[in-house]
């Protein structure tokens, strides 16, 4: 199959972009009426911080996957600001770009200590000063931490905000200010998650399912 820039069922979608988005919320929530992130990392701001650097170009599996002993080893910002980035290297090393992630992350951990205090900042702007954080990373954060949702425009949100017809771009920060006008403030996080899992599921980069998409199987 071609690669899909826009939904084939485009036309059951409302025109309206506010109706848009609420119709595809509640098919979204229909599908997957748990919206949690995929990251295991078990309520701890700092370890969300750190997996979610790890992320990228990664799965969130392969993650999950090495964390337990990632953070058995490295506890907290302390244990990694501390840490040997060769050492560290060798529990990241299936994650891809290790050695600047290894980096980043001793930079990050050392940055939190010195100018934080060792607590996790809690705007976007302080989050986003952060060596190897991005506004993606910080508005996960703000949405996941600190219940102040935000867009996460990943690749599957970017992907999927074209084919819906919200944003013609794969420009990050333009997805994000596009969604942000037609999504309400309180279903920002929870939509992202829903979409992220949609994403992974149907409505792939390559090979979506179009013709058995869930989305429109009932009445939203």
């Amino acid at each position: 199959m071609k690669r899909v820039l826009k939904c084939p069922k485009s036309a059951l979608l409302p025109r309206a972009k506010k109706a848009r988005q609420a119709f595809l919320s509640r098919a979204l929530t229909r599908l997957y009426p748990c919206a949690e992130c995929a990251l295991q990392y078990e309520g701890d701001p700092f370890r969300l911080l750190v997996m979610a650097r790890l992320s990228a170009q990664c799965t969130d599996a392969r993650v999950n996957a090495i964390s337990p002993a990632l953070f058995a080893r490295f506890p907290d910002a302390y244990a990694f600001a501390s840490a040997e980035q060769a050492e560290l290297e060798t529990y990241i090393f299936s994650t891809g770009m290790y050695r600047e992630k290894a980096r980043q992350i001793i930079a990050m951990s050392r940055e939190i200590i010195e100018r934080f205090g060792g607590e996790i900042p809690q705007t976007q702007k302080e989050l986003t000063s952060l060596t190897g954080v991005g506004t993606k990373i910080a508005n996960l954060m703000l949405g996941d931490v600190f219940s102040k949702p935000a867009i996460v425009a990943d690749t599957h949100m970017i992907r999927l905000s074209r084919r819906w017809g919200f944003c013609d771009s794969d420009n990050q920060h333009k997805v994000e200010e596009a969604l942000e006008k037609v999504t309400p403030v309180s279903d920002r996080a929870d939509f992202c998650h829903r979409a992220v899992l949609f994403g992974r599921e149907c409505c792939r980069a390559q090979n979506p399912s179009c013709e058995t998409c869930p989305l429109f199987t009932e009445e939203v």
